[in-house]
């Protein structure tokens, strides 16, 4: 079987993980096999449901409260328990914060290689996997070999598609033996956001400033140009690093990955760090005064501009279209 890790968060599905399973489908049909899953958590046995249309034949449950919350080394051992009682061929998991390190503590319990972030895998006596490296500058293809090929899918490296016919997904309970031990590192408690929002994960639209923005106050017109496209203002790593904007809405390589329709990137130069985080953006937008900066380069269209008269010329555009409409 091939065996698909569910990323969830107290029983919210990650959209990550449906682009994990429909590459372990791919997989499993070369194989000539079955896509299994592992749920871990009580809160998380209604996600069968979802799981069966992505073609989830079984869904190994640990109905286990304790597990509803995150917990990296109490889930790694469930995991673990799990493939070595069923020796699946492959476990994969998303490439996403949670799922390296999860994958990472399975790894080091199980002895097994771990190859993160990959792209495409190509199965055999060895995998043959391609995978980012050095910030996504570096596309590696190599060979992973053990008993259980242990993956991680890179974020938006496949499309989320449903299968053809959905499967079962019948629910298997298994009750993995966790010691205390195992929870001395678990989610206590949580603060909400100051800003609430759209979360840059999610977003359709992202408005992302640069070093060229100026100012902490310089935000509030990619604030003002968010709002009217219901999108999400994210940064680059420049911006958080002199306090302009906090950590959470730094896109790039340590920060978020995005993927949106559409992201406005305004004074931001395009180091290959925050490229690697806005790469799945389905169009990108560049407002910056430097056409040769790399950002301008690689974007699908470019403003060359002042970024503090285009985007008050922008917003009141679409307040004017909005009032003919």
């Amino acid at each position: 079987m091939i065996l698909g890790l569910i990323e969830h968060d107290r029983g919210a599905l990650s959209p990550l993980s449906l682009q994990m399973l429909t590459l372990g489908r791919r997989l499993a049909e070369q194989l000539g096999t079955e896509l299994h899953a592992v749920l871990l958590g009580a809160v998380a046995r209604p996600l069968a449901a979802q799981l069966a249309a992505y073609g989830v034949a079984t869904a190994h449950l640990a109905d286990d409260a304790r597990l509803d919350d995150w917990a990296p080394e109490a889930w790694a051992q469930s995991v673990v328990e799990l493939i070595s009682a069923h020796g699946p061929q492959a476990l994969l998991a998303a490439g996403s914060e949670r799922g390296n390190e999860l994958m990472a503590h399975v790894a080091a319990r199980a002895g097994l290689a771990l190859a993160a972030n990959c792209l495409e895998v190509e199965p055999g006596e060895a995998y043959t996997i391609r995978r980012m490296r050095w910030g996504g500058s570096l596309l590696e293809e190599a060979r992973l070999h053990g008993a259980v090929k242990l993956l991680t899918i890179a974020p938006h490296a496949v499309a989320a598609e449903p299968a053809a016919a959905p499967a079962a997904a019948a629910i298997r309970e298994f009750a993995p033996a966790l010691t205390e031990r195992e929870f001395r590192v678990r989610v206590a408690r949580r603060v909400a956001p100051a800003r609430p929002g759209v979360s840059l994960a999610d977003a359709r639209v992202v408005v992302g400033g640069g070093r060229g923005v100026g100012s902490a106050e310089g935000f509030a017109a990619l604030e003002q140009l968010a709002g009217l496209l219901g999108g999400a203002v994210g940064c680059s790593r420049a911006v958080t690093s002199v306090g302009w904007r906090p950590h959470a809405d730094q896109v790039g390589q340590t920060g978020t990955r995005i993927a949106p329709d559409l992201y406005i990137a305004c004074g931001v130069s395009g180091a290959i760090q925050h490229m690697v985080g806005c790469k799945a953006a389905k169009r990108i937008l560049a407002v910056n005064t430097d056409p040769e900066a790399p950002m301008v380069v690689q974007a699908h269209y470019a403003i060359i501009g002042d970024l503090h008269k285009v985007l008050p010329a922008l917003c009141e555009a679409i307040r004017a279209q909005r009032e003919r409409a």
